[in-house]
């Protein structure tokens, strides 16, 4: 009988331990979380490419950055567009590092439009009381044509394909929502995160990176973990447009756009806070 309580109070000593320590050392949370931007800080590099590979029909996706520091938790989140459409996503997290990377090969048969796009993300922990930011994007393009015979031709193609694919989709939701695009200035992800890497239009630089990073934060939680539909219910991102990004012009909120594989209109909303 001794032994039987010895050995139970041995079980919550070691379940009491277990608890404090995570108390104390509380697990990196995966996922994105905006913080304020420490200006001080700065990526070094921030990379995505897409090159064809010697194999037949084969693209090898690649992302890689690197902090000039240690970060307590860095994080990138890529996606990868085939006319218009997400084909596969990326995503990777790390603590107590300054480099993070990723890769995939992808195999295709037909004629595509690639279009990837990343986000690189470090959240800092200079002080007990302090956690900061610091972030990057960067994105790439590369038309695979299986016949490059007529290359020039097909390229002109899958971009008139692309671009009429993605207005039909934007144009639907924009109706099905009744937005006025009058009171937006409405860029493609793509287009968003060219602008974004210096000021968005209106905007000074602080609020910029504020009004990036809270956009991926929300995109992180409610498009690549799976896209949020009204019914309280999600679907897998793949197969969804390359999201319309709505900037309110009085400045209040964004609107995020885009189209569910199985052609349902997606509205996200988000607030712009105020940046100190």
């Amino acid at each position: 009988m001794k032994k039987i309580y010895l050995v139970f109070g041995i079980l919550i000593l070691l379940i009491l331990a277990f608890g404090i320590y995570q108390y104390t050392n509380p697990k990196a949370q995966e996922s994105i979380t905006y913080f304020p931007i420490d200006p001080n800080v700065t990526f070094k590099t921030a990379q995505t490419t897409l090159t064809l590979m010697n194999q037949a029909n084969t693209i090898l996706w690649k992302e890689h950055s690197t902090l000039d520091r240690k970060a307590y938790l860095r994080q990138d989140a890529a996606l990868l567009y085939a006319n218009g459409r997400l084909l596969e996503t990326l995503w990777n997290w790390k603590q107590n590092t300054a480099v993070l990377q990723q890769e995939r090969r992808i195999k295709l048969d037909k004629s595509k439009l690639l279009q990837a796009i990343t986000f690189h993300h470090a959240e800092l922990h200079e002080k007990e009381d302090q956690i900061y930011s610091s972030q990057a994007m960067s994105s790439d393009q590369i038309y695979f044509i299986k016949d490059a015979a007529d290359e020039a031709n097909i390229k002109k193609q899958l971009d008139q394909q692309t671009e009429r694919m993605l207005q039909l989709s934007w144009n639907k939701g924009i109706r099905h929502f009744a937005i006025n695009l009058k009171n937006y200035h409405a860029l493609p992800l793509s287009q968003f995160n060219e602008l974004a890497k210096d000021v968005l239009p209106g905007f000074t630089k602080s609020e910029t990176g504020a009004i990036v990073g809270n956009l991926w934060e929300g995109l992180y939680k409610n498009y690549i973990l799976g896209i949020k539909k009204a019914d309280g219910t999600s679907e897998n991102p793949k197969g969804s447009t390359l999201p319309l990004i709505l900037i309110a012009k009085d400045k209040t909120h964004l609107l995020v756009l885009t189209e569910t594989a199985s052609l349902e209109p997606i509205l996200l909303r988000q607030m712009i806070g105020a940046v100190d």
